[in-house]
């Protein structure tokens, strides 16, 4: 058979690294071909390269067995390659529609065009409002505009990355019958995940990458998620055990917090209440758009308009209080967005720093300590494993998963009392996604009280004590992690409980 897309011999550096060395690929027509590798692997370079948005140093192209140079995205989507980016290239101030509508001809009809966006986000089970403004986007729903707008072109190859980090369990196996049917259709798919299940549920072939090279080729549904580990970064992910314990005192609550929308196509919080207390983890499960955004910017104390007694931070009404005077009162928090909200991308990893500490420590009567904010990056980098040149190095020079690992561990530095998280693994590599989650469990047995808000179910399983979904800006009764199921959440997802079913443990009797 006629190869669909071949790579030979691509090579692509940078002035510090090699991103890709002499990389071979062979994708043939109708097939789903996940490329494995850790984060920092080339995978995304790799990528861009077949998209047209990096031009490769060495190595050719074959596009249906004819040698091809695709200079831009355009002359991509020409050949019917269309990409969803892990990093999204959208408008803040722009619609979903006329977001979708650059990549369009000029003299596309919006009013078409969003009838079209709502009947395949219907078929693909994605929710989303073509009139709705990017910036009032969560970034789950910003994936969700990348999804559809590639799915829009029927292209030939499609290019996910991280695809079903916005999905119910429910809406994942939706997805996946969708994409085998374009595969039996002649669609070429090339799937990027972290989630090693996943790959041995769907792909046809794996790709395995590590420092810029492949080093190996596989049929996933003839290995483990185990040994797909070993081949990705040389070694499985250390298990957390779940080790039974008392919580403590309460740290944070919540009484009925209730908030109208804050722009029209947001979310209004609807009575939420919540105890966390010391030397626990309370997971929040729930589909991306339904209050997440919401809720952390109400704990946050970027959203004050909630009333004073509202949240509670140590038994003291913060509800009115500024993130400021919050982080003061021990309050950590790690934002979804990692560039622009939990890193200024221009600035070094030392600057960065202070973001969060502004202590005696790193600024004296207004002066900054330069040696201690470096020695501060320094420690991060070195105890979090974070690939970076050293502390002067750029937060937007870094891979997603480094980045994170460093915005993790900023916060875990400060040894806060109470530590919002919201997404700590999207998009992260197993071996750093097994990394942060040990920090957090390992924050929690020194007695730190954390909320985690994560759209990764199997992620909330491994680390919370207990579980709360939240659903059209509701929040379900809390259970035991042990009571819990997937199925069970998956519902619940839904805005399906009951509250008067007794299933709350918010007594933590």
């Amino acid at each position: 058979m006629q190869s669909r897309l071949t790579l030979s011999s691509i090579t692509k550096r940078y002035p510090s690294v090699v991103a890709n060395d002499g990389i071979d690929l062979d994708v043939l027509p109708g097939e789903i071909h996940s490329i494995l590798g850790e984060n920092g692997a080339g995978k995304s370079t790799l990528m861009k390269i077949i998209y047209g948005a990096v031009r490769p140093d060495a190595g050719k192209v074959f596009w249906d067995g004819r040698e091809v140079h695709i200079a831009n995205p355009a002359e991509a989507r020409k050949l019917g390659i269309a990409m969803v980016f892990q990093h999204f290239s959208l408008f803040d101030t722009l619609t979903v529609a006329e977001n979708i509508a650059l990549g369009l001809p000029g003299d596309t009809d919006l009013r078409e065009l969003s009838r079209r966006i709502e009947s395949t986000a219907r078929q693909y089970g994605l929710d989303l409002e073509p009139q709705r403004h990017v910036h009032t986007l969560s970034v789950g729903e910003c994936q969700r505009v990348e999804i559809v707008r590639a799915l829009l072109a029927r292209p030939k190859l499609l290019i996910l990355d991280e695809p079903t980090s916005v999905l119910t369990p429910q809406a994942v196996e939706k997805l996946f019958g969708t994409l085998r049917q374009l595969a039996a259709e002649g669609c070429s798919i090339l799937y990027i995940s972290h989630k090693l299940d996943e790959i041995r549920s769907l792909c046809d072939k794996c790709t395995v990458m590590r420092a810029g090279k492949v080093t190996g080729v596989c049929d996933p549904t003839r290995e483990t998620a185990a040994s797909l580990s070993r081949m990705m970064i040389g070694a499985e992910p250390p298990a957390i055990r779940a080790v039974p314990r008392a919580p403590g005192e309460q740290r944070l609550a919540l009484r009925n917090l209730t908030l109208p929308k804050s722009h029209p196509f947001g979310t209004a919080l609807a009575g939420i209440s919540l105890d966390l207390h010391a030397g626990e983890i309370l997971g929040v499960a729930g589909v991306s758009g339904n209050g997440q955004q919401e809720l952390l910017a109400a704990l946050s104390g970027e959203d004050m308009r909630a009333a004073a007694d509202a949240i509670l931070l140590g038994g003291e009404p913060v509800g009115r209080l500024d993130a400021a005077r919050r982080r003061r009162r021990g309050l950590g928090f790690v934002p979804e967005e990692r560039l622009g909200r939990g890193a200024v991308p221009d600035l070094s990893l030392a600057q960065n720093i202070l973001l969060s500490h502004q202590e005696r420590e790193t600024v004296t009567r207004g002066m900054i300590r330069f040696g201690a904010i470096r020695q501060l990056a320094s420690s991060v980098i070195d105890r979090f494993k974070v690939k970076a040149p050293g502390p002067q190095a750029t937060a937007g020079s870094l891979s997603g998963g480094n980045l994170q690992k460093y915005i993790v561990g900023r916060e875990v530095m400060r040894d806060p009392k109470v530590l919002v998280v919201a997404q700590p693994t999207w998009g992260v590599d197993v071996g750093a996604a097994a990394q942060i989650r040990a920090e957090l469990v390992a924050l929690r047995d020194a007695g730190c009280a954390l909320l985690v808000v994560s759209e990764e179910l199997d992620e909330l399983f491994e680390i919370s004590d207990r579980l709360v979904v939240i659903a059209k800006g509701r929040l379900s009764p809390s259970i035991r992690r042990e009571d819990a199921t997937v199925d069970l959440i998956g519902l619940w997802m839904s805005g399906l409980w009951d509250d008067a079913a007794g299933q709350r443990e918010d007594t933590h009797a």
